[in-house]
């Protein structure tokens, strides 16, 4: 594990655009949210993923004023997918602090559900989002063609565009979510030895389509990679885009704080 050092503190307040905060309870949830505005983290968006978790995700974002929620069914759960899951999406996303349709796509790595439930449970949230005129988080892991294919079907109608989140896919997919208007997620991955990959996308992608995210529990920066993730690690992923970018931070976190203002809130 690489030797640990104090995270940053920034001057300009981040946003923290995609985590998960119902997988933390009690004492851990109001440790993790103290922790995170002890580094300057102004907004917090929780995202859900399964119809077990759409009302925790309503019953955070309710209780806690620097967080935001989003409602969605992530592809692992696409099998789940019915129309009163579908009728509770569009009932909560009506709520003032709910801001996002997400985290919905495709999976084809996992496989977790069925493919062709995974691209239906997809475009009929696609529609939530067109309907209602909001963003869309998006998940997407070895499933390129079918992802470019189904957003090419809908993106006209989507005037929010959206984030896809924790980019992790080929360059052609990014080179045409950046050119239709789309934001890119980029957490933890970006730091790992390995991802040589994720950092060519970052390399490409303009500041002013870049979001930060921790995606916690998940995916811990170096120099924590290996512990429990939490939001107060965002700090580490903004520093390390920014050197990626080769662009100042007095720069670049004023305009990543622009993006996800003008995204979700």
């Amino acid at each position: 594990m690489s030797k640990k050092r104090a995270i940053p503190l920034f001057d300009h307040p981040l946003i923290e655009t995609h985590c998960h905060l119902d997988y933390l309870e009690g004492e851990a949830l109001e440790s993790a949210l103290e922790a995170a505005k002890a580094v300057n983290i102004e907004r917090i968006l929780t995202i859900a993923v399964s119809p077990d978790n759409l009302e925790k995700v309503m019953q955070l974002a309710q209780q806690h004023s620097q967080v935001w929620g989003t409602q969605g069914i992530h592809p692992h759960d696409a099998n789940d997918y019915t129309d009163e899951v579908e009728a509770q999406i569009r009932s909560n996303a009506q709520h003032e602090k709910i801001r996002a349709i997400g985290e919905i796509g495709l999976d084809y790595y996992y496989d977790h559900s069925d493919r062709a439930k995974q691209r239906a449970a997809f475009e009929r949230q696609l529609q939530i989002a067109i309907d209602l005129d909001m963003p869309i988080v998006v998940h997407t892991r070895d499933a390129d063609d079918d992802m470019q294919a189904i957003l090419r079907n809908f993106v006209g109608q989507m005037p929010k565009r959206g984030v896809i989140h924790s980019f992790t896919s080929g360059r052609e997919l990014a080179e045409y979510c950046l050119g239709e208007g789309f934001h890119l997620g980029f957490n933890g991955i970006s730091t790992f030895n390995k991802a040589e990959n994720v950092r060519e996308i970052v390399a490409l992608t303009p500041p002013e389509q870049i979001l930060f995210e921790t995606d916690a529990p998940y995916l811990t920066p170096v120099p924590y990679r290996g512990m429990k993730n939490e939001p107060k690690y965002l700090p580490f992923i903004a520093e390390h885009i920014a050197r990626v970018k080769d662009l100042p931070l007095e720069e670049l976190l004023p305009q990543v704080w622009k993006n996800s203002m003008a995204l979700f809130f």
